[in-house]
């Protein structure tokens, strides 16, 4: 595996969670792996499961991190051909030349604007480093793919499950602050490649990207939708087609214990209580979100193992 930028780079999806699985009963079997290997992760944004978590995989495997929280350090520029007298201080070609030299393998996380819909989805950042730099790059969540998270859920999914094919819904829920499509591009692109049966729910006016949704079974009926489910997976995200934006207030998507029955909660936190999902769920054996941050780990390294495999 040269570039994890996306799911698409997984070769065989069901093979990788086996072996994360594997790797997780025993996370010291390969830590000398990556001796004499560095991992340098650029934060554009701030984290608090993706740098533990991936910080803890790459020691795991025995690799030396170094963390850089890029914003507040300088700002790169990323235009081609512009007159650099204003904030910016340093070119992305420069940067991510002069990165690799120090790097075996460079992390990458970097939000969307929502505001400006075509750069969002040209992915500027997350390419700009991917294309000039000359070590393996991995996504730590981008403007509109987190890959690392969706893994994860695979794997906690896999260790759930009770049936070959259960039922999987992803449902939208509300949320004071417009947030990204992420999450959801790659829990779908995720459950789209599983043995499962999965659909979507959300209002109207919330559909995430037809590209990536293709022939997804899509539901505004959240109570239709979650009849039967063996997993449900609860995220927010703000409009597509009316990008950015929250439209009007869903209040009543909120997920409660009624509505989710038995099934498995999964979220990829932090979540906001009793807006997102009410107390007595995440506080019930049916909440799988510590376990899948667990996982987050296991995710980060089965993918750092197979760069290093291939360096």
């Amino acid at each position: 595996m040269t570039h994890f930028l996306n799911i698409n780079n997984i070769s065989d999806l069901n093979k990788m969670v086996e072996e994360a699985i594997v790797l997780k009963a025993n996370p010291f079997m390969f830590q000398t792996l990556g001796a004499q290997k560095t991992l340098v992760l650029l934060f554009f944004n701030a984290s608090l499961r993706t740098r533990i978590s991936t910080e803890l995989a790459a020691k795991n495997l025995g690799m030396n991190v170094i963390v850089l929280n890029v914003s507040d350090a300088w700002q790169l520029e990323f235009e081609d051909g512009i007159v650099m007298n204003l904030h910016t201080s340093e070119h992305i070609k420069e940067a991510a030349q002069v990165i690799s030299q120090y790097a075996s393998i460079i992390g990458v996380r970097a939000f969307p604007s929502l505001s400006d819909k075509a750069k969002d989805q040209s992915e500027w950042v997350l390419n700009a480093f991917s294309n000039l730099a000359s070590v393996p790059v991995i996504n730590m969540e981008s403007a509109t793919a987190h890959p690392l998270q969706a893994l994860a859920d695979a794997i906690t999914i896999a260790e759930h499950r009770q049936s070959q094919a259960p039922k999987v819904v992803l449902s939208w829920a509300p949320h004071p602050k417009a947030l990204p499509h992420a999450v959801a591009n790659s829990f779908v692109r995720m459950m789209q490649l599983q043995d499962v049966e999965f659909c979507i729910t959300h209002p109207e006016g919330y559909d995430l990207d037809p590209n990536i949704i293709k022939d997804t079974p899509v539901f505004y009926d959240q109570e239709k939708a979650l009849q039967n489910a063996d997993f449900v997976y609860v995220k927010n995200w703000s409009s597509f087609n009316d990008y950015g934006k929250i439209l009007t207030p869903k209040t009543n998507w909120m997920m409660t214990q009624q509505k989710i029955g038995h099934a498995k909660f999964m979220h990829c936190l932090p979540v906001r209580r009793n807006v997102v999902v009410e107390d007595a769920i995440l506080d019930s054996v049916q909440s799988l979100c510590i376990e899948q941050s667990n996982n987050r780990t296991y995710a980060a390294q089965i993918v750092l193992k197979k760069m290093l495999e291939s360096l």
